[in-house]
């Protein structure tokens, strides 16, 4: 039994889009191949495979065609549906992390402290942390990448506020654990003076010494994901 070629799913779940598992529709191999990012010819060898394979049925009237697609091709369009909502069902919730840790500037403390802060973590993490950030370094590009992606998830907001005086960014939470053993939270500042080369942790416990670690220490860090 041939199976789908993964190359063609795009163009089979292209034609499913345009209704094509129940009736007959009209496409263009230029079209078609815009669609799936593909050059005309590609698009046109697409068709003449699908059908070969009888995962599509063709109709051409001069330069007319119009394409349904069988049970057979349907099958597989399902098939393939399910493998991928199984993999993303089983996929990771949390990332991984490998660092160093290094000093900061010493305004964690600081700004941790804040009232504004301190009432929002005790509501909404359920800790006030104690004052001051874990610095750590993230050494390798693959690391550095990683944490990019952080800006674009949810995480628990702790929202930006005013004291009169000037105003203080949000800070968004994702829970962790650094080196399986200490709870903590990571923290996506919307105003930091650090590159995506260093991160900063929250804990209610002073993580140094709860984890007997120090400058030039090396951490691993799971961080929860909410997408």
């Amino acid at each position: 039994m041939t199976e789908l070629k993964i190359q063609h799913s795009l163009t089979l779940t292209h034609l499913l889009s345009k209704g094509a598992k129940l009736n007959f529709v009209m496409v263009t191999t230029d079209s078609l191949g815009k669609s799936i990012h593909k050059s005309q010819q590609a698009a046109s060898k697409h068709l003449l495979e699908l059908e070969t394979n009888q995962f599509i049925e063709r109709i051409i009237s001069g330069r007319n065609i119009s394409v349904k697609i069988t049970p057979k091709g349907f099958s597989e369009i399902v098939k393939l549906s399910m493998a991928l909502q199984k993999s993303l069902d089983s996929s990771p919730s949390h990332v991984e992390l490998k660092g160093t840790i290094v000093s900061g500037m010493g305004e964690g403390a600081y700004y941790m402290s804040l009232k504004g802060y301190t009432q929002q973590f005790k509501s909404k993490i359920n800790y006030i942390p104690f004052p001051g950030t874990l610095n750590v370094r993230l050494d390798k590009k693959v690391y550095q990448e990683a944490i990019k992606q952080f800006n674009g998830f949810d995480g628990t907001t702790i929202e930006g506020f005013s004291d009169g005086k000037r105003t203080y960014g949000w800070v968004k939470c994702f829970h962790a654990k650094i080196n399986k053993s200490i709870d903590c939270e990571l923290i996506i500042l919307e105003r930091t003076h650090h590159d995506d080369s260093v991160i900063e942790l929250i804990s209610k416990v002073c993580i140094r010494k709860s984890g007997k670690l120090k400058d030039g220490s090396l951490v691993t860090i799971k961080i929860q994901t909410i997408l």
